[in-house]
């Protein structure tokens, strides 16, 4: 089963991986990193963690509450993993209603030229080349931050409606204007 690092941090992230040595070695430069980490090993029990079906069918949704639960903010997967692969996880997972949002990134020891752009082609936010370094931590938070930024809420509700009533010219302005504004309370 899935084994949760105790830290209170505030991302978490699910690393995915059927290499022990791979699975330790991300669990470790994420912790070093400040987030929180589940490590599983297989796509399916990643759709399990992710209260996912991992059935043939396309990912049938069986608990919405769950994905609220369990508050992954970003998936780091493997590509090539027996049974279902890291590509085969990321289109479940930017298949789901619930889930789509959660970034995923994809690794491989493997610099397949099509593979990296079918992955990204496909909605993965990154592909690392292994061995993954403390550099690709780095690569990491821009994605967790957008992420938490999309979130809906009364405010971004607000921008929206401002945003479909003036110009588009200021709407570029305002766009530019959050953009700034997020970087700097992010940071």
């Amino acid at each position: 089963m899935a084994q949760v690092a105790t830290m209170d941090h505030q991302f978490h992230v699910l690393a995915v991986d059927d290499s022990i040595i791979d699975r330790k070695l991300i669990e470790r430069l994420l912790k070093t990193s400040s987030y929180q980490v589940t490590v599983v090993d297989s796509g399916s029990k990643a759709l399990e963690y992710l209260g996912l079906s991992s059935d043939e069918n396309e990912g049938v949704e069986i608990d919405h509450s769950h994905v609220r639960e369990i508050g992954i903010n970003l998936i780091i997967t493997d590509y090539s993993m027996p049974g279902m692969t890291g590509y085969d996880l990321l289109r479940k997972i930017k298949g789901s209603s619930s889930l789509k949002d959660i970034p995923v990134i994809i690794m491989s020891s493997e610099n397949v030229p099509s593979r990296i752009n079918r992955c990204l082609e496909e909605g993965a936010e990154e592909f690392f080349l292994k061995p993954v370094q403390q550099s690709d931590m780095n690569r990491i938070k821009p994605h967790l931050m957008r992420e938490k930024r999309q979130k809906v809420t009364p405010n971004s509700l607000k921008r929206k409606a401002m945003v479909e009533c003036i110009s588009p010219e200021k709407t570029r302005k305002y766009n530019n204007l959050c953009g700034i504004f997020w970087q700097n309370i992010c940071e």
